[in-house]
């Protein structure tokens, strides 16, 4: 009992002092637990089997919550929208990368045909752990790259049912095809029709009983039980732990306590995954990475290059080429549910030991990689696709105590106008590229980007400015850009356009002073004007 303390209370103190460095030199936290996990290992000799069960299981429950929040973002009128992304590109993603990967595998390394099939599935898994966090944070997942990054991801993690069912196939000569294919679709029907009707029943039922009650630490104990029991329904079934507790995330993201569901749950995935990037670390044999790094190297690199090309020219098909680079950057690392597919395809003898050993490391080596690709994602994609416009290409601007514009339409140009007129400096910032371009063509100061980005804001000189000017319709969008803005200038003097009581109701937490009810001022002037008019007999 105490050398388990000893070894917590060693790896918080650890991690602790690590990211704290990190963050000062703007690295991501995601290093910092992997190097502790890495660190721990050694000092107390851990020898990767036994010793570690049980911090994997709780590690694979940071995959799970984190699957649970991507299945609250993920209502069912959302999917159909994005049907044709999630399933034909992700589709594509996964059988090009592994065809070519399988290829190289079987006749550049010659590696046996079964292990090459293991090898080439495994590497055309992404990282949802690393990619989705990134995009939920940064808000990117809203953007068109990133929602495309994410269907790509969510059909990824449904391919791993199959992937591991194809290992469980190849090691046991006894079960034939068809019965693996019988027995999956009929378990994929039970728990369907399962979650579907009985399961949002008592899930319903938790969370209105729950809320109702007006206990935080009831409420938050029946989302913890909905999200174990549909991840433990899903594995005695056969599949992911993460599939049941997406579907869970699916049904609760129709019911009014999403938002509710999700900031209470927040802390516990942040610290689960932190688990699980901890236990990513403790999977580094050091001696064997220094012996084999230049293979280790040259193999992740040509992996990287592979995916990226296939995502690059899927996505440019119905996208921009700025769109499809960043794409292609968020997805070319090999992701997190490889160590599971390594990990059964060792235990079933599919794959040596050493072999797995190697294949881990890469794995691992990709994740230590990928945060510095996300985090500095505008940056890498500027370098191949050179855009005046570009959002990261802002140059600090010369201004102060002026009014930034946050949006180029029918309104914001009326304010522009406005402001000309009393000679006040303003600044126009806009996502729309043609609206940017109108504003500069008729004069105006105007740059493409992203309000709810920081280096957006700081080249803005947000912090100097008088005021800033919401002029946008989408009530997403505003919410975004809002709580950006707060969290860089806690007092800043945003004025908000809104069109309906409820939307201002909706945003009324963010506690903004200036609102403008579009549609009560226009009221106003209406009567303003038929009021003051002069009456003329006729």
């Amino acid at each position: 009992m105490e050398s388990i303390l000893l070894i917590i209370f060693i790896s918080l103190a650890i991690s602790t002092v690590l990211n704290l460095i990190l963050k000062k030199l703007s690295i991501s936290h995601i290093i910092g637990y992997i190097i502790t996990g890495t660190l721990i290992s050694n000092i107390f000799n851990f020898n990767g089997d036994n010793d570690l069960d049980a911090l994997n299981l709780i590690a694979e429950f940071g995959i799970v919550f984190l699957m649970f929040t991507i299945g609250l973002e993920m209502s069912f009128n959302k999917l159909k929208k994005m049907k044709e992304i999630l399933l034909v590109n992700g589709a594509l993603q996964v059988g090009l990368s592994a065809s070519i990967i399988f290829i190289v595998s079987k006749f550049v390394f010659i590696i046996p045909t079964t292990a090459s099939i293991i090898i080439a599935l495994a590497f055309s898994l992404s990282s949802t752990a690393i990619v989705l966090t990134y995009l939920k944070q940064s808000k990117d997942i809203y953007t068109p790259y990133g929602e495309k990054a994410t269907a790509i991801l969510i059909f990824q993690d449904l391919a791993v049912i199959p992937i591991l069912l194809l290992i469980s196939f190849l090691s046991n000569d006894t079960l034939s095809l068809d019965q693996v294919i019988v027995q999956t679709v009929f378990s994929a029907i039970i728990i369907i029709v399962f979650m579907f009707t009985v399961g949002k029943k008592v899930m319903n039922w938790l969370l209105h009983f729950s809320s109702n009650a007006k206990l935080e630490e009831l409420f938050l104990g029946s989302v913890l039980s909905i999200v174990i029991g549909a991840s433990l329904l899903a594995h005695a079934l056969g599949f992911t732990y993460s599939l049941g507790a997406f579907i869970a995330g699916m049904i609760i993201a129709e019911t009014s306590y999403h938002v509710k569901v999700e900031s209470d749950i927040a802390s516990y995935k942040d610290l689960l995954l932190g688990a699980f990037f901890f236990s990513v670390g403790t999977k580094i044999d050091v001696v064997f990475l220094m012996t084999n790094l230049h293979w280790v190297v040259m193999i992740f690199i040509a992996v990287m290059l592979i995916k990226a090309v296939i995502v690059y020219f899927l996505i440019r098909r119905k996208a921009n080429k700025s769109d499809s680079v960043k794409a292609a950057l968020a997805l070319c690392q090999i992701g997190e549910f490889s160590f599971a597919v390594f990990a059964l395809a060792s235990n079933q003898h599919l794959l040596s030991d050493e072999l797995s050993k190697f294949l881990i490391l890469i794995t691992v080596l990709s994740m230590i990689i990928t945060p510095f690709i996300v985090n500095n994602i505008y940056k890498l994609a500027s370098y191949v696709v050179v855009e005046f416009y570009e959002s990261d290409k802002i140059t600090p601007i010369e201004a102060k105590n002026h009014i930034i514009i946050c949006g180029f339409d029918t309104l914001g140009r009326i304010v522009a106008r406005t402001l000309e007129e009393k000679k006040i400096q303003f600044v126009i910032i806009s996502d729309d590229l043609r609206h940017v371009l109108l504003a500069r063509k008729q004069g105006y100061m105007a740059y493409f980007g992203h309000l709810d980005k920081l280096p957006v804001l700081e080249s803005l000189k947000a912090d100097e400015a008088r005021s800033l000017i919401i002029t946008l319709s989408n009530v997403t969008k505003k919410r975004l850009i809002c709580e950006a803005v707060q969290k860089f200038i806690p007092h800043a003097n945003l004025v908000v356009k809104v069109d309906s009581i409820e939307e201002r109701k909706d945003l009324k937490e963010l506690n903004i002073k200036n609102f403008v009810h579009a549609q009560q001022e226009v009221a106003k002037l209406l009567v303003e004007s038929g009021t003051t008019c002069k009456l003329y007999d006729e």
